[in-house]
């Protein structure tokens, strides 16, 4: 049962909700290490350039534009708990398969990426399940507090995994890297079997693609929704540019050993743990839409920073502009979401969240892709420009969006017009 008071709601989530973020917190940490591992055993291991490694990045991110919307619409139908379970184990299995072959020698990078395209089903479960769950377990005075938490814990996981995986990969080899992984994802499975899902009252069946136009109306009629629909969508195209090429401009242009590249990688969660951190000050001064610009200008500036170093090769750069880019979106992420559980309807919550994610995810795989070709096409120059490119719209998005103009968290239905 719910607190009775507001502030007392807000300070005392419940355990349904700490199993979530716990979980969350090793499932984050699970991807986090594999993502790090991946381009770092395939350069060293399996001596990928920059065209391979952003096929890799792209093998690891298509399951967000393949199966967001089929998992969310099974969000919406059924348990999110056992949705979240048996990815989460989908993972496990996966990244044991990863181990098994690195111990045998037997390892490849069509083996690499096919695998790490099916350990992604896990996180793409929680991107879709986790914020459709909150509002089910949690109070609506105690979203932005809940998914604050949900975020932290996200940042800390982005913040040690990356570092983790280039050290575990750079002194110990990439096998205890990933059985590292499959042990955190087993914790998750684990911590998910003994969540308690409050039930839902049952909906008439409806066809697949009825349920899913409704969702995709609802997003694109919203004038709140709709821009920061296309904030992620560049946010994310641009970020996965830059990931595609990264790991070998590091190595090759910056000179970076792995346990460097993972300490640069891991400035991202930093950045996340320190944004979070300082979310609930930041929301206090701010009214709530400055607070949303706050990460697509610094997602702006971190791509600058990384140009940068096209002139000036230095770790500490390429350390600060990972940095930026986890230190202001952490606060977009808390905010959007919370925006988007605060207008739209329970019932559909999974649809809305498995659109946006598989329109702003599903960047990942085109920005992977874009890495690839701009650098066999041209050079690894150009991607580093591409990527700035397209943080600047996705900041002149936001900054002309009446979300930037909101005064505090809408009620349901109070969309800008």
């Amino acid at each position: 049962m719910h607190a009775t008071s507001s502030s007392s709601a807000a300070s005392r989530l419940p355990a349904a909700f700490h199993r979530l973020a716990w979980s969350n917190l090793c499932a984050q940490s699970a991807e986090q290490i594999s993502l790090a591992a991946a381009p770092l055993v395939a350069v060293f291991a399996l001596s990928a350039n920059a065209r391979d490694t952003g096929l890799l990045q792209t093998a690891q991110t298509l399951p967000f534009l393949l199966l967001s919307i089929p998992l969310g619409v099974w969000a919406d139908r059924r348990s999110r708990r056992v949705l979240m379970t048996l990815a989460e184990s989908v993972r496990v299995l996966a990244m044991l398969c990863v181990l098994l072959l690195v111990l045998t020698h037997a390892l490849s990078l069509p083996l690499l990426a096919a695998f790490g395209f099916v350990a992604a089903t896990g996180t793409v479960a929680y991107n879709v399940a986790a914020p459709s769950l909150v509002p089910s377990i949690v109070p609506r005075e105690a979203y932005a507090n809940a998914n604050g938490r949900l975020e932290l814990a996200r940042s800390v996981a982005y913040s040690a995994g990356p570092a983790a995986g280039g050290l575990l990969v750079g002194w110990i080899g990439a096998g205890w890297a990933y059985g590292g992984a499959a042990a955190l994802s087993a914790l998750a499975v684990a911590l998910l079997a003994g969540l308690r899902e409050p039930p839902r009252a049952a909906v008439p069946p409806r066809h697949f693609m009825l349920e899913l136009r409704d969702g995709t109306r609802f997003v694109l009629r919203d004038a709140l929704l709709l821009p920061m629909l296309l904030t992620a969508v560049f946010f994310n195209l641009g970020f996965f540019i830059l990931q595609a090429v990264y790991v070998p401009y590091a190595v090759h242009r910056l000179g970076l050993s792995a346990s460097a590249v993972g300490v640069t990688l891991g400035a991202y969660g930093v950045g996340m743990v320190c944004g979070a951190l300082a979310a609930p000050a930041i929301a206090r001064r701010l009214v709530f839409g400055r607070m949303l610009v706050i990460g697509p200008t610094c997602g702006l500036l971190a791509s600058l920073v990384m140009v940068a170093t096209l002139i000036a090769p230095s770790f500490w750069l390429a350390l600060a502009s990972f940095f930026l880019l986890g230190v202001g979106p952490i606060l977009w992420v808390v905010g959007s979401t919370t925006l988007r559980q605060a207008i739209t309807p329970e019932r559909m919550m999974g649809r809305v969240s498995a659109l946006i994610s598989t329109a702003t995810y599903g960047a990942r795989p085109v920005g992977a892709l874009l890495g690839a070709v701009l650098s066999a096409r041209w050079n690894i120059d150009a991607c580093l420009v591409a990527a700035a490119l397209a943080f600047l719209v996705q900041a002149l998005i936001i900054f002309m969006s009446p979300a930037a103009r909101l005064a505090s968290i809408p009620e349901q239905g109070a969309a800008a017009c």
